[in-house]
């Protein structure tokens, strides 16, 4: 293998080389550089790269350590210390990291490099990265259209080959939605099993930190060392961490896998329906057993996560007003004009949008017929979970409804947009762990568009759902498929 068809590999096969010897961390981050430099000018996946950094830890890596001399992508909503943490706004335009998250930390001590900042929407806030102040993110296999969102940088920048894996982060389907629309693996874990020290805070009772990658093997040795109790943070769980990697296997025998009745809905592609049916037979095939299973009240999960989310961000971002840091609006004429200002002037309209209704569920006439009865039905879909798990080790469905859409397609229609959440969303109610795997391709203007097939976990029990989902990407070949962008510099590299 040249130097130049590096970034194909997955993390696993890089470890490889790496251990034996027969390519250096200052190769893998040189191959990496070409490689952004030839495809990110058109799928915009970066807001900000620090190679020449890259490279002096490369230098040092030890590649003997659990990640050593491995290059991590990292969304720009977690700080790395004097890199850019700009949540893709103006209004943290400028802004440098003072500190470094619990999981670059803990990326840093397996050996992994931290080496760029991915796109997002703004603040974490959409499903598609069209909310980013900074640039336009395109899908790697249609640059027409969205890679997903809200960690859409991420993804297209994994699916693309210029990441071997990134980090995103999970409030509602920010991980996993984006992975099945740009054909990887998105994995988010239970609430609280990683850190969320050092993220930028969207909805803190939902926000949950995860890798993007192009296979479940990955996401499993990410985890292994992202994963964790962290006394800088009073939402992370002290539980044991097992090996994930070691406990991946290929035998779904003894496995049930619950179909949610309520996920069997109009709107759903059609081609992403068949995908979704021709998995639950290729997993019936291995061994596992398909059950029927009801989840009555997640119909309401939509509406719920809409009302706590916007509570939630009205609170946090109301950090951002231009006196200690980001932007600040200019000759304010008092204290009030510089706030109204530096958050008008510095929010992009959903973000506003967002805190606006916020604000509204939380204000005194509305909080208890508003944010009070959401808490309440919060409850009631976590007992709806319980309950299916009492009969199934996890749960099937899409990661999302439809393929990737048109960009500007549905911008100008925000319900639209929220939909695009309705199967991803539940979980992060539930405080459950989930993760969306490559299934099948739909076809769409002469381009083949990734789908992506969600499994859901009980709290915890990430081994379980990194094994199953190993076990059907295994016995498949979607994992293995690259978007055009991908194989073209593949080629033109190889043919130097």
């Amino acid at each position: 293998m040249t130097g130049t068809d590096l970034p194909a590999l997955s993390i696993a096969d890089l470890q490889l080389l790496l251990r034996r010897r027969e390519v250096s961390p200052r190769e893998v981050i040189d191959s990496l550089r070409a490689r952004i430099e030839a495809v990110d000018s058109e799928i915009g996946a970066y807001l900000s790269l620090d190679m020449e950094a890259a490279a002096k830890e490369a230098d040092k890596a030890n590649v003997d350590l659990p990640l050593g001399g491995v290059p991590v992508a990292i969304k720009d909503i977690i700080n790395v210390m004097g890199q850019p943490c700009t949540c893709a706004s103006k209004a943290l335009q400028g802004y440098r990291a003072t500190y470094n998250a619990t999981v670059i930390r803990k990326l840093r001590t397996a050996g992994a490099i931290p080496f760029g900042k991915t796109n997002l929407d703004e603040f974490a806030m959409g499903s598609s990265t069209e909310n980013s102040a900074m640039k336009t993110t395109r899908n790697p296999w249609d640059l027409s259209r969205v890679p997903g969102g809200s960690s859409g940088g991420s993804a297209a920048a994994v699916a693309a080959d210029a990441a071997f894996g990134a980090l995103g982060s999970d409030t509602g389907g920010s991980v996993r939605q984006p992975a099945a629309l740009s054909g990887v693996v998105g994995f988010k874990p239970t609430y609280g099993r990683v850190s969320r020290f050092g993220l930028v805070a969207f909805a803190s009772s939902l926000d949950q930190i995860g890798p993007l990658t192009k296979t479940v093997r990955d996401s499993a040795l990410i985890m292994n060392a992202i994963a964790g109790h962290d006394s800088q943070d009073t939402t992370a769980l002290n539980e044991p961490v097992p090996d994930y990697a070691a406990k991946l296997g290929n035998d779904l025998r003894g496995v049930r896998l619950g179909l949610p009745k309520e996920y069997l809905i109009e709107g759903i592609d059609a081609q992403v329906k068949a995908a979704i049916n021709a998995a639950v037979n290729q997993m019936n095939s291995l061994g596992a057993e398909i059950i029927e299973v009801s989840l009555p009240t997640t119909e309401y999960a939509i509406a719920v996560y809409y009302i706590l989310a916007t509570a939630e961000a009205s609170a946090n971002l109301a950090r951002f007003d231009g006196v200690r840091y980001g932007y600040r609006a200019k000759n304010p004429r008092d204290v009030l004009d510089l706030y109204g200002r530096t958050r008008g002037e510095g929010f992009g309209s959903e973000v506003k949008r967002r805190i606006i209704l916020g604000t509204y569920v939380l204000s005194s006439g509305y909080y208890d017929a508003y944010y009070l009865r959401a808490q309440k039905v919060r409850e009631l879909i976590r007992r709806d979970f319980a309950r299916a798990f009492e009969k199934v080790d996890a749960l099937i469905s899409p990661t999302s409804p439809v393929p990737a859409f048109k960009l500007g397609e549905r911008v100008a229609d925000p319900l639209q947009m929220y939909l695009a959440d309705i199967f991803t969303i539940a979980a992060n109610l539930a405080g459950i762990c989930g993760i969306s795997v490559p299934c099948g391709f739909a076809e769409a203007d002469g381009h083949r568009l990734p789908i992506g097939l969600q499994l859901l976990g009980k709290a915890l029990d990430e081994a379980r759902i990194l094994q199953i989902a190993h076990a059907y990407e295994q016995s498949t070949d979607w994992h293995k498929a690259r978007p055009p962008i991908a194989q073209t510099v593949i080629h033109q590299s190889s043919a130097q």
